[in-house]
């Protein structure tokens, strides 16, 4: 047998690691770099800190701050703009999955000819990028691991993304600490994110034995970890287990890739602005309950890692886990797609969109129908 598995970030991890920046910096000797964040971020003070950090390191510095969920090409482009004409060697995100990926792309554009809306796809970037050190302030999306950016064609009305090698952090400050100040809606939808990777890439007709060790590893952990981070945000010991979490199921999901779960989030970000995390979990349980068919033994494995007990039958230990997710969404406050604001009127363009998605290639349960999909919306309604 033969496997490709990429692992390529210089990983800092733990409580108080953002004091390596610094360090990191000076060993780069950048004449000039781009640090990317939000607004909240900002509000947080979190960006404070780590332009303290900055400082140390006498690095020369310019900043965007105009990241939005979900980020657009048009955001993208702008960005890239700047950093150009501030001639930076390299980039900082701060941030979750928006800011991260929205520096990824920017990166591409940096060494690579050309518009964003161009790479769409798999190993569409031709040229190394510059130096990416990415420091998450949530945990969920695994960006700071993987080498996957996702972003919005507002002409399209598609969220589409850029799988690419080139695009994986060269570097990576992981301290939990910068994640007590999440909100608990946050915590939810990005756990929950972060529980979907887990469960899609174990479960992906292109996992490995090495992707599959990863995934399952870091849904143990992040079950485990989700509620108690939920229910008290100011635990460290719970948002360090639940960043560990991420971490972990990146490495997977990153060299699995993930599947259903997916297409419909991202139709549904496309079209409705709705955080990605959140859409992940809205649909969850119910793409898990579609595939049991075509991946029962591996859903009999997932029931173990998160805590059931195994009952020797693999279909009951498959529907064990939708109940199982069903109630963990109910838990932490995660909305039905009605509550979310989607209408069974639009169902049929959220289908057909979903229908047209690159992760789907990757569903364990193949020749996946419109009338499917349908099924599914309905069931999350």
């Amino acid at each position: 047998m033969r496997y490709n598995f990429t692992v390529k970030s210089n990983i800092h991890f733990g409580s108080g690691s953002m004091s390596a920046l610094s360090e990191i910096l000076s060993g780069y000797a950048f004449e000039k770099v781009m640090i990317v964040y939000d607004g909240g971020v900002k509000a947080a003070g979190i960006t404070k800190k780590i332009l303290a950090e900055v400082e140390k390191s006498e690095t020369s510095y310019c900043c965007f701050d105009e990241v939005i969920p979900n980020p657009t090409n048009e955001v993208v482009e702008k960005a890239a703009r700047i950093a150009k004409e501030n001639r930076v060697k390299g980039l900082i995100a701060i941030g979750g999955g928006s800011s991260i990926d929205l520096a990824k792309a920017v990166n591409i554009l940096m060494t690579n000819p050309g518009a964003i809306g161009d790479y769409g796809g798999i190993n569409t970037v031709k040229e190394p990028c510059l130096p990416l050190i990415a420091i998450p302030t949530t945990a969920g999306t695994s960006s700071e691991i993987t080498n996957v950016c996702a972003l919005i064609d507002t002409q399209r009305v598609v969220k589409y993304v850029i799988i690419d090698n080139k695009i994986i952090a060269s570097d990576i400050i992981a301290d939990p600490e910068l994640t007590l100040t999440m909100p608990k809606s946050v915590t939810a939808a990005t756990g929950m994110d972060a529980i979907t990777h887990a469960m899609e890439s174990y479960i992906s007709n292109m996992a490995t034995p090495l992707t599959e060790y990863h995934s399952l590893k870091g849904l143990k952990i992040l079950f485990e970890n989700i509620r108690r981070a939920y229910e008290d945000g100011s635990n460290l010991d719970a948002r360090e287990q639940m960043m560990l979490g991420c971490i972990i199921t990146g490495f997977g999901f990153s060299n699995a890739n993930l599947g259903m779960v997916h297409a419909i989030a991202h139709t549904l970000s496309a079209h409705f602005a709705i955080a990605h995390g959140m859409a992940n979990a809205a649909v969850l349980p119910y793409v898990m309950e579609f595939n049991m068919p075509a991946c029962r033994k591996k859903m009999a494995q997932i029931a173990e890692a998160i805590g059931l007990k195994n009952s020797g039958d693999a279909t009951a230990d498959s529907a064990a886990v939708v109940q199982a997710l069903k109630e963990l969404c109910d838990a932490v406050g995660i909305q039905t797609l009605s509550q979310l604001g989607i209408h069974r009127e639009d169902f049929d363009v959220i289908a057909a969109d979903a229908l047209k998605e690159a992760p789907l290639q990757f569903n364990p349960r193949q020749n996946v129908s419109k009338e499917d999909i349908l099924f599914i919306l309905e069931s999350a309604y």
